[in-house]
């Protein structure tokens, strides 16, 4: 079963203090929709400008990945963004942003896609993101992302959104944000009020936590010896955890826990090199290995 994927590809600008890059391949849509091409089939929904290197393109195509619905804009620049890293790697000091053609991003779904069951609405304007979820038939499964950002400029289309909404994800920074509680137990059941069944908190290398109506499950981290670059981990996650419940075509409390740990495991690759040095380069083999090793970890 397919994923239908929708948000932005982009040129990134990248420095830690482990090297540099200038203008690599990155983008919520792109990390989240190569992390879940190794486990289903995957359509996206993106904007690039005419500078968008063929390169890139062939590496999507490489992994699969249906680019009948991202649009090349012939007289603008692709989304550029530019970010440091301090040795913590934590939330990066952003240089510069460049929306360019994606300042007037207005999602088309192509007939095809209007029947996707599993859907990810990745990193991008709530209100684009509802645009989009108007466009789709029934989805058995829809999951959103969203960033402090939005949670800042656009609160209420946000907590509109959010009862359309079966599994929402966001980091420690931006639960407290949206909620208005410290506690994070208090300010998932205060997110859970405004509408979505699940909700997911990603704690970076402390792991993530689920919060349903019916549980609460806590994932550590997979322990890696060397962090290189985190920029598109947690869209890695997300592509890893809804590409692995398209593949088994079921959406219950066991599937869903098996999900989180594929995804986890995915950002670990994610954080191993520059854009998708090593994400883009990973068989089923080094993922089936990481699983194996991240249960040997978590036994008790």
């Amino acid at each position: 079963m397919s994923v239908l994927v929708v948000g932005s590809v982009a040129l990134d600008t990248i420095k830690t203090p482990l090297g540099q890059c200038r203008r690599v391949l990155g983008g919520s849509a792109t990390y989240s929709s190569v992390s879940a091409s190794f486990f289903s089939p995957v359509n996206l929904v993106a904007v690039v400008g005419a500078d968008f290197p063929k390169v890139h393109i062939n590496l999507l195509q490489k992994k699969g990945i249906n680019l009948e619905g991202l649009e090349i804009k012939k007289n603008g620049k692709t989304f550029s963004w530019e970010g440091e890293y301090s040795w913590d790697f934590s939330d990066p000091k952003t240089i510069a942003t460049h929306l360019n053609v994606f300042s007037q991003f207005d999602p088309k779904i192509p007939k095809e896609y209007k029947n996707s069951e599993f859907l990810f609405l990745a990193n991008i304007d709530p209100q684009i993101q509802a645009e989009v979820l108007k466009q789709i038939n029934e989805p058995k499964l829809v999951v959103c992302d969203t960033m402090n950002y939005w949670i800042e400029s656009s609160r209420s289309q946000l907590v509109k959104l959010l009862k359309d909404i079966d599994v929402f994800l966001l980091n420690e920074s931006e639960a407290r944000q949206l909620s208005g509680e410290t506690v994070i137990v208090k300010a998932a059941r205060a997110i859970a009020k405004m509408g979505p069944k699940k909700i997911i908190i990603k704690k970076g290398e402390h792991g993530s936590i689920l919060f349903s109506n019916k549980s609460v499950f806590s994932v550590p981290a997979y322990l890696l010896e060397s962090i290189f670059d985190p920029t598109g981990a947690g869209d890695t996650f997300a592509g890893g955890f809804i590409g692995y419940l398209a593949k088994n075509k079921k959406v219950n409390e066991n599937t869903i826990r098996r999900a989180i740990v594929y995804g986890s495991i995915m950002a670990t690759f994610a954080v191993e090199d520059f854009s998708l040095g090593r994400l883009g380069n990973i068989t089923p083999d080094d993922i089936k290995a990481r699983y194996e090793k991240f249960k040997a970890l978590t036994c008790f």
